[in-house]
């Protein structure tokens, strides 16, 4: 089939970090009707295989193959890094991926020490390690894997003792080798941003990547001519399959908009 400028966007994640990304997506395509799908069930990816990670990709998009599409962002690091190319080969539209913003970081570092938080799934990967064979050569990188951090995102709940802690267990080590610039590797941990902020020297610039995604998507869109000729808000759906009876409170707080700016639909498997 192919794509048409009234077809959707589908935007996924593991869980619910995409939600990070699609609210760029949102700012720069207002008109664009969305559709996020979280497979929050099988949450987190980073710490599964790559296959594992593969097949959960798969699942989501023959679900998300229901519906009309004119592009898909693949709205997490660790998804992006185990399925990216599969993907690309297999569907006939444009599919967006992320990669933590390690070529951003580069350029804006003064002392050449850079953090980075993300999955281990991320930071394993082949896709990571050209990234920082590429952009890195002038760069100290300490890459810092956060297990535990999707989980506690996952619920909603920013103010817990156990999120604190596991916070300052990451960011000290980091701290104590004189970082500059810290890049947050993964869609969820965008949430987490004003945190840590407070947590690090104010001098320390944090990077992430769904401003530029939802900007390279925009682009994308126009050199294609897929972009909606529509003068009203796009729809926006969101489906999950958590389990939690919480689900849907924890979208529209991270959402942070009006309830009545999306439609929540729910279990999709």
């Amino acid at each position: 089939m192919t794509p048409s400028q009234n077809y959707s966007i589908g935007v996924i994640d593991s869980g619910v970090g995409g939600i990070s990304v699609l609210k760029c997506i949102r700012d720069y395509l207002p008109h664009e009707n969305l559709i996020y799908v979280a497979d929050s069930k099988f949450a987190p990816y980073g710490e599964k295989t790559s296959e594992e990670i593969t097949r959960r990709v798969l699942t989501v998009f023959e679900f998300l193959d229901m519906h009309k599409l004119k592009s898909v962002v693949v709205a997490c690091n660790t998804a992006t890094a185990a399925s990216i190319q599969i993907l690309r080969d297999q569907f006939n539209y444009p599919i967006i991926g992320m990669e933590p913003a390690v070529k951003p970081a580069s350029m804006l570092s003064k002392n050449k020490v850079v953090g980075v938080l993300a999955t281990s799934g991320t930071l394993l990967s082949a896709k990571f390690s050209a990234l920082l064979e590429h952009h890195g050569s002038d760069i100290h990188f300490i890459t810092q894997p956060c297990s535990g951090l999707v989980e506690l995102v996952e619920q909603g709940d920013f103010k817990s003792p156990d999120l604190m802690a596991l916070l300052k267990q990451y960011i000290d080590p980091l701290l104590k080798e004189n970082i500059d610039t810290l890049v947050l590797g993964c869609t969820h941990y965008s949430f987490l941003k004003p945190i840590i902020q407070v947590m690090m020297p104010s001098h320390i610039e944090i990077v992430d990547t769904g401003d530029a995604v939802a900007k390279h998507l925009k682009h994308i869109l126009v050199e294609k001519k897929l972009l909606s000729l529509s003068h009203t808000a796009g729809k926006l759906d969101f489906w999950t399959n958590s389990l939690d009876p919480n689900a849907a409170s924890v979208i529209e707080k991270l959402w942070g908009m009006d309830s009545n700016t999306f439609s929540y639909k729910g279990l999709w498997s």
